[in-house]
């Protein structure tokens, strides 16, 4: 597995670091840790030496910039995100303090180490709340780490198209990034990241064995919203049943958000291998009734179909033209009303086995 921010023991060192480094923000990260670390901190040392401001002085919003390497409009932005508190107002001066300035120097080294401007807020209000940085950044970073061992990979349009049999499309393209599978990569217009090779090669293969591209994007968009309502049922009752009481109206202790951050690690798997386990069931049993459902009633004949006129609301119509495009609506609206058809027969097939009616497979239906 990758290395990120995942252990305890690694984002206690990343509180140490934040809350200790009070560095210009605009100090490169390379410049600031590392093997450069020691001059990056000497420059700004020096830096202090030669201003003629002492610790505890009151800085105007300038001086708090040019001290902290930040711009006026980044302070203020943060002042905005209540991520720096409000200076002090002295008659129509607003002066800010060695505290707004420390705040800064913490918010830069979280920022380095890759946090989120909402994450960082969290952590300095645990941090403001009393609590230490090290449970909270390492419960965070278990949450918020990676869920998969998957390694994201880089893809060109050229190799994109190979992998779909040559296939230049360009709304397929659009429509990969919008659902995520594809992510484009800046300075690169014919590059993009792959955060899920496996769901790529999922797509690919399914558009090999005859599986139209606007049906994969579709049927992807359908199987994400039932996945996150598993997701969503999964934390709901972890949370009543195992994480509720480091939820409460008390503040957690950093023992207790380092026993959360555990817990997070061992249970995080349990989703994965049970949905894989109960996909597994459901594929074997769907799989099985639908070969003998089709073994029973020999090939249809071919005969010409008649086709009828169905009157649709406009708005459907409209929303379907965006998610498929015009020249494919008749196709989309076959295809779901055939899915429908097939999945309530499904349902009937299933439900006659669990009641304990024996299935001739000899009989006709």
């Amino acid at each position: 597995m990758r290395e990120e921010r995942g252990g305890t023991a690694r984002c206690a060192e990343d509180a140490r670091r934040a809350a200790d480094d009070v560095r210009p923000v605009g100090v490169p990260p390379d410049a600031a840790d590392g093997g450069h670390g020691g001059e990056a901190r000497r420059g700004a040392d020096a830096h202090r030496a030669t201003d003629p401001r002492r610790p505890g002085d009151a800085y105007r919003i300038e001086d708090l910039a040019h001290l902290s390497g930040a711009t006026v409009r980044t302070i203020r932005a943060y002042q905005d995100r209540g991520l720096l508190p409000r200076p002090e107002r002295r008659g129509r001066a607003n002066l800010y303090s060695d505290a707004h300035l420390t705040r800064l120097g913490q918010i830069a080294g979280l920022l380095d180490r890759g946090y989120t401007l909402a994450s960082i807020k969290e952590l300095l209000e645990a941090w403001d709340a009393g609590r230490g940085l090290g449970g909270v950044l390492g419960l965070v970073a278990e949450v918020e780490g990676p869920w998969t061992e998957e390694e994201a990979t880089r893809i060109s349009r050229t190799e994109l198209a190979e992998r779909f049999g040559g296939l230049h499309d360009d709304a397929a393209v659009a429509d990969a990034v919008e659902l995520g599978v594809l992510e484009p990569v800046p300075g690169d217009p014919d590059g993009f990241r792959v955060p899920s090779p496996q769901e790529l090669a999922a797509a690919a293969e399914l558009h090999r064995a005859g599986v139209p591209l606007s049906v994969i994007g579709s049927q992807l968009r359908e199987l994400r919203g039932q996945v996150e309502h598993i997701a969503s049922r999964f934390l709901e009752f972890t949370t009543e049943h195992v994480f509720a009481r480091y939820l409460g109206d008390s503040t957690p202790s950093d023992a207790e958000t380092a026993e959360a951050a555990q817990l997070v690690r061992r249970l995080r798997p349990l989703a994965r291998q049970t949905v894989d386990a109960e996909l597994a069931r459901a594929m074997k049993t769907f799989a099985t009734l639908h070969l003998r459902q089709h073994l029973r009633q020999g090939p249809a004949p071919r005969t010409r179909e008649e086709v009828r006129t169905v009157a649709l609301p406009a708005s459907t119509m409209r929303a379907v033209e965006n998610l498929v495009g015009a020249e494919h609506v008749a196709e989309f609206l076959t295809r779901a009303a055939e899915r429908e058809l097939h999945n309530r027969a499904m349902d009937r097939l299933t439900s006659r086995q669990r009641s304990g009616e024996a299935v001739d497979e000899h009989r006709p239906e």
